[in-house]
């Protein structure tokens, strides 16, 4: 297994790496980056951890280096400001995103191989990327709301007190502003979260503003995200090399759940080699329902504006 990681010098990708060196997910990893001498380091930098974390390679370089890569991870794009949404990004990253493309449309991938979307604004890029790039839509999947849902957890955990192990919680829709808190089925040590004490959906209320805004605050703090994104991206890279169909909330491309199409949207998404075998249509309130499709709505019409200009 050979994943690869454009971007890989960066803050995100390089902590992506560092995740997926735990418990040697994959035997390669190539690290590219248009600043190559910082991906080179990094590779060695991994390198010279392997002898602790298992046996694997670490290569870096231009885009040639992806080449038979099993599944590609691009992390590479502009940083968000700390008051701009992750929607304001399009028109800074899509034509940065479109040379990407477009340079690893050159380079020969493994059979098979899957296209793991990370860079911002997600949805819109996973769409484009359906459109665009040479794999089946099956295949291609942005990290989507799956970030949103691992600091919720966390975030919940805290409130709450408990193991955050323990608490089953969802952000489904847009991996932004309009992202949709599932409470309906939401659970702490597998009952109601209603049951705790401090788990009404109004006592939690701040817990979820907390979590839309969380990607701000760690920008605001100390420059950008890294070590969660990180761990999501081995969460998801884990369930295609492992093929451990795993039910993950990742953006995919929306074919009539929920009354919704064609835009890439996160709901809950069963994964392994052959990318995305299944999504879930979740049983919801009327409430979350009507949100989800809001969602869906907004950014549909982003992708008019943007990329059907």
């Amino acid at each position: 297994m050979k994943i690869a990681i454009v971007g890989g010098g960066g803050r995100v990708g390089s902590n992506a790496a560092l995740c997926l060196q735990f418990g040697a997910v994959a035997r390669e990893i190539a690290l590219v980056d248009i600043a190559e001498d910082l991906a080179a380091g990094e590779a060695l930098d991994l390198r010279h951890g392997s002898s602790l974390a298992g046996a694997q390679v670490f290569t870096s370089g231009s885009y040639g280096a992806i080449e038979g890569a099993d599944v590609l991870i691009i992390t590479a794009g502009l940083r968000r400001k700390p008051d701009e949404s992750r929607l304001d990004l399009i028109n800074r990253n899509v034509g940065l995103f479109r040379g990407i493309l477009g340079e690893c449309s050159r380079v020969p991938l493994a059979d098979g191989a899957v296209l793991i979307v990370v860079s911002n604004p997600v949805d819109v890029l996973t769409y484009l990327a359906v459109k665009e790039f040479n794999l089946p839509p099956e295949r291609i999947i942005g990290l989507g709301t799956l970030l949103d849902t691992t600091r919720f957890r966390s975030l919940v955990a805290g409130h709450l007190g408990v193991d955050p192990l323990a608490v089953s919680t969802l952000m489904l829709g847009e991996h932004g502003d309009s992202m949709v808190p599932v409470w309906s089925s939401a659970t702490v040590g597998g009952v109601p979260i209603a049951s705790h004490p401090l788990g009404s959906e109004e006592d939690l209320a701040a817990v979820t503003e907390l979590t839309r805004k969380s990607g701000a605050e760690v920008i605001r703090l100390k420059g950008g995200a890294g070590y969660a994104v990180g761990w999501a991206i081995r969460e998801l890279a884990c369930a295609v090399a492992r093929d451990s169909r795993a039910v993950l909330p990742v953006s995919t491309l929306m074919s009539g759940k929920l009354g919704i199409s064609d835009v890439c949207f996160s709901l809950p998404t069963v994964v392994g080699r052959a990318g995305v075998l299944e999504v879930i249509e979740p049983v919801l309130s009327a409430d979350e329902t009507a949100k989800l499709q809001e969602s869906a709505r907004v950014l549909r019409q982003t992708i008019d504006q943007v990329l059907n200009a």
